[in-house]
């Protein structure tokens, strides 16, 4: 149960950003980096630490101006699921649970929680600054749960995924008000 909760937890921030968690992933297991890291590991690490780096200066501040929001999206909307999924296979390394389904779960939570960030965005027309900091500060506590508290970081995860139900349950009450 602790392995599903990290996953989730891991996987939640991977819905939020996806160079930020995979840099924390690589930088919390020391001199090894990313050899523990399915798909990754196959990546040289100085690259793999350079490119990584750069998405991530591009993450934290591109998500400030609109224009940088909308460019964001566009590539977290995609690349989340795989990045969701490689989290997840990166924290559940005891599971009895077959690989497929934790790279299943962990891609599926990412990209809803993508989803659900694209939906406020076009909502309000562009997320608030104190949401955009907001979700900074979540994913690098989520990626830290994940390691050193999986309980309450995969209870975040799931808040999270009760805030998406709620917000889908919003928006279509929202559409059939407005027709």
């Amino acid at each position: 149960m602790i392995e599903i909760l990290a996953t989730l937890s891991a996987s939640a921030a991977a819905g939020m950003r996806i160079g930020t968690p995979l840099l924390i992933i690589g930088l919390l297991q020391g001199n090894n980096l990313w050899s523990q890291v399915p798909i990754l590991s196959h990546i040289s690490s100085p690259i793999l630490l350079g490119c990584l780096s750069c998405w991530s200066l591009v993450e934290l501040f591109a998500s400030k101006k609109l224009w940088g929001q909308r460019l964001l999206q566009m590539v977290q909307l995609f690349m989340s699921p795989l990045v969701g999924a490689i989290m997840g296979l990166a924290v559940a390394t005891a599971t009895a649970a077959p690989h497929w389904l934790i790279a299943c779960i962990g891609g599926l939570l990412a990209l809803v929680l993508q989803l659900v960030q694209v939906g406020w965005f076009y909502r309000l027309r562009g997320l608030p600054l104190w949401a955009v900091f907001l979700q900074d500060t979540l994913c690098i506590a989520l990626v830290l749960f994940a390691f050193d508290a999986p309980w309450q970081g995969g209870l975040i995860a799931l808040i999270l995924l009760w805030f998406a139900v709620r917000s889908a349950k919003q928006w279509y009450d929202w559409y059939w008000q407005k027709n």
